[in-house]
């Protein structure tokens, strides 16, 4: 079977759950590339017709089990992952979210071979992407300067 997300023709839009519980963060550890293997933070590609905010809903349901509340946008990075060419083989416009559970049960689901709620200060002792460790250092300052604030999510488009 074919993976249209390896070589696009164009950068695939993805969205990532920055899961905030008191000191704790869940991670999930991927379970198919790019990032196999590699722990980071639940989330995936954006279906066409589909809002932002319900993506993120969706795909931390779908790999979590967990229901989410989100506050808002913390960062808009690039992923960009090269061959040995030099040529784009995974490309993605990530926008990431502050989220807190709601309700649901965590449990590991869909593309992840483990989940866990990891203490901020630990992120060390997992494999995570520096950029990621920034990501979930900034949405931790972020809470702890603001009060939550969370965004409604609907179906309409802008």
């Amino acid at each position: 079977m074919a993976d249209d997300r390896e070589y696009p023709a164009r950068p695939i839009v993805g969205v990532g759950a920055l899961i905030l519980d008191g000191d704790r963060v869940l991670l999930v550890r991927r379970g198919r590339e790019p990032l196999k293997g590699e722990w980071s933070i639940p989330g995936g590609a954006v279906e066409v017709g589909e809002t932002l905010e319900a993506a993120i809903v969706r795909e931390v349901r779908e790999e979590t089990g967990l229901v989410v509340e989100i506050a808002g946008v913390t960062a808009v990075l690039d992923r960009i992952r090269e061959d040995r060419d030099g040529r784009a083989r995974y490309h993605y416009v990530l926008i990431d979210f502050v989220c807190r559970p709601i309700g649901g049960q965590a449990a590991c689901a869909s593309d992840a071979e483990a989940l866990a709620w990891v203490p901020v200060r630990d992120l060390s002792q997992y494999r995570v992407a520096d950029a990621t460790v920034r990501v979930i250092l900034k949405a931790v300052e972020g809470l702890a300067s603001a009060a939550w604030t969370p965004r409604e999510v609907d179906r309409q488009t802008e």
